[in-house]
């Protein structure tokens, strides 16, 4: 826990923790502008032990300090603002301050820092009112690094953002391919009953979905740069975002039965492979078109790769080619020549990933050798994404 007792922006930081009342008690009190500047609403200056006790005696005509006493209590002032990170996690899960004093307490606080409930609860409610105030500066972190009413060290500032804009998995992986639309946030009672995350921490993270998609859905240029430049995330974060942007714009299926077994994780590396190899900014990283949408120039081509499943002819030779190649080179083979699929099959028939990968570098290869098939380079941008998505799905 932050000092309790010590500098901060906030009365529970300091004034309504150690001093109960010290707003009013100096209230009407002449305070040297240099030590009382103006605060944000909790104040960003705050007077430390007495503050401006000189000030007060000579409001009362009495010289500071009285004759024959000495003083040995020293004016401070600080300014920076304390981030407790434990009451901000506790903010972030959607606590109320009565459940986060409950928690706190259970956690063995008052044995740790010596202190009292009433001091506890005042701790926990300012930090609260800190963090509302700071919401707004979060939704566009860029205005945090560029405001001076809190003083928060740069290190602090990305911790800030960087668990403002966490996301539980569960949730995420429930929202997949939905459009970030009233209608899916009415849903989140139901996802938040499922998923275990409590409600008002999920309608934070939707409205961060939204508000990352939003923001980024016009731009040119990859998605995950273009989102850690907005939002100020940490590579391994903005890409997760960058996932999600692209599945609610791509409007994959994603919650069919077959594919519960995939965890966000998978859908993101997916995500990564397709942005990657099938997106505008994939073949020319100058394309007017944002990487979460993929040309439709590419989705038309993809038809002409369609004649090696309806040519039965040019099935068959795939088909000959790929086992002729594997033959002796996987413990497979059998299952391979008797049914030619992937996945369902592969994991019924306990296909290691070695084998799986031998097969899609043979699959990807073979129709270079086919009579009449003249679209290799297309063929071959499509499956490396395909083969990237089956690798990583290919899992219990």
């Amino acid at each position: 826990m932050a000092q309790l007792g010590s500098e901060g922006p906030s009365t529970g930081q300091f004034g309504a923790g150690v001093i109960p009342g010290w707003r009013e008690g100096l209230r009407g009190f002449p305070v040297r502008p240099s030590l009382g500047s103006a605060c944000p609403g909790v104040g960003s200056a705050c007077l430390g032990l007495l503050g401006a006790t000189g000030d007060i005696w000579g409001h009362l005509g009495t010289p500071w300090p009285p004759a024959g006493m000495s003083s040995d209590l020293d004016v401070f002032v600080g300014n920076t603002t304390l981030i407790d990170e434990e009451v901000y996690r506790l903010w972030l899960d959607g606590h109320s301050v009565a459940e986060a004093v409950a928690r706190r307490l259970r956690g063995g606080v008052l044995e740790r820092e010596g202190t009292s409930v009433a001091v506890l609860q005042s701790d926990t409610r300012d930090h609260y009112r800190t963090f509302q105030m700071l919401e707004r500066l979060l939704h566009a972190p860029p205005r945090l690094l560029q405001q001076l009413l809190f003083q928060i060290p740069p290190e602090r500032q990305a911790l800030l953002v960087q668990r403002y804009y966490a996301f539980d998995e569960a949730l995420a992986r429930e929202l997949l391919g939905k459009k970030l639309s009233k209608g899916t946030k009415k849903e989140l009672d139901e996802i938040s009953a499922r998923t275990g995350v409590g409600i008002r921490s999920c309608r934070r993270q939707f409205d961060n979905f939204k508000r990352v998609f939003k923001a980024v859905e016009e731009l040119r240029g990859p998605l995950a740069e273009n989102i850690q430049q907005l939002f100020l995330l940490p590579p391994p974060l903005a890409r997760d975002y960058a996932a999600i942007v692209f599945f609610a714009n791509s409007r994959f299926e994603t919650g069919k039965r077959r594919l519960q077994f995939l965890t966000f994780g998978d859908f993101a590396a997916c995500a990564q492979s397709m942005m990657g190899h099938w997106s505008q900014g994939a073949l020319a990283p100058e394309a007017a078109e944002p990487d979460g949408d993929l040309p439709k120039s590419f989705l038309q081509d993809l038809k002409e790769l369609k004649v090696l499943v309806t040519d039965k002819d040019l099935l068959d030779q795939h088909k000959s080619l790929v086992c002729s190649a594997l033959r002796g080179k996987i413990s497979v083979y059998n299952e391979l020549e008797a049914n030619f699929k992937v996945i369902e099959p592969c994991r019924s028939d306990k296909w290691s990933p070695g084998d799986l990968r031998l097969f899609l570098t043979q699959y990807t290869a073979a129709p270079r050798n086919l009579p009449g098939f003249r679209h290799q380079a297309l063929w071959e941008r499509y499956m490396a994404a395909i083969t990237a998505c089956l690798l990583r799905m290919y899992h219990d």
